[in-house]
């Protein structure tokens, strides 16, 4: 089986994830992707607002809203806690589905820090890597290129300008974001109280 990962902080998850997600399968013909949380990015400067669980259960809403049956939430990184790490994740999927294949899907600003991640040459040897354009970037190129990796650039997945970050902005300000949320999740925010002071 083809299975395409896609980890963030999700807080919150928005359109442009599930866009995302959506083109890189169609590209790429994968039959699984995998919503994966972090518990604690490695390289993300500021704290999440959402706790693990909410942000978990805003992914089960987005993920139920879509209707994707290529769509599943992985809470690997979340059960483990503590900082996430890909090549963990990797190993440990690796050794849970020995004979399937996996593609880590991220965008070409984190592409382009892959280099600072942990155990850079087994990320390649454990995962085929899908990367998209991102705002400020363009499209994909191969002057981002790690030596080993085997990359596939999805310039139809086109460039997403949401962000997690300008979600919670909008949503302190009290503005509307049902352009870039789903609904079930703007429903689920409005009930817990999340992000009304960012």
């Amino acid at each position: 089986m083809r299975i395409g990962i896609l980890g963030g902080s999700f807080d919150p998850v928005h359109r442009g994830h599930l866009g995302v997600a959506g083109a890189v399968a169609d590209a790429l013909g994968l039959e699984r992707v995998l919503f994966l949380p972090a518990a604690q990015a490695p390289l993300r400067e500021a704290a999440v607002r959402a706790s693990g669980a909410q942000r978990l259960e805003m992914l089960r809403q987005a993920l139920d809203e879509t209707g994707d049956p290529r769509f599943e939430l992985c809470e690997l990184e979340l059960r483990r806690g503590g900082i996430s790490y890909a090549v963990d994740t990797l190993r440990t999927l690796r050794a849970e589905h020995p004979s399937d294949g996996f593609f880590w899907i991220l965008g070409e600003d984190q592409w382009a820090r892959l280099g600072n991640w942990r155990e850079p040459a087994e990320l390649a040897r454990l995962a085929e890597w899908a990367v998209y354009a991102r705002p400020g970037y363009g499209e994909p190129t191969d002057g981002m290129a790690l030596a080993g990796f085997r990359v596939h650039r999805v310039v139809s997945a086109g460039v997403w300008d949401i962000s997690s970050s300008a979600v919670r902005a909008r949503l302190g300000s009290g503005e509307d974001v049902s352009d870039w949320v789903p609904d079930k999740v703007i429903e689920y925010i409005r009930k817990s109280g999340l992000y009304v002071s960012y």
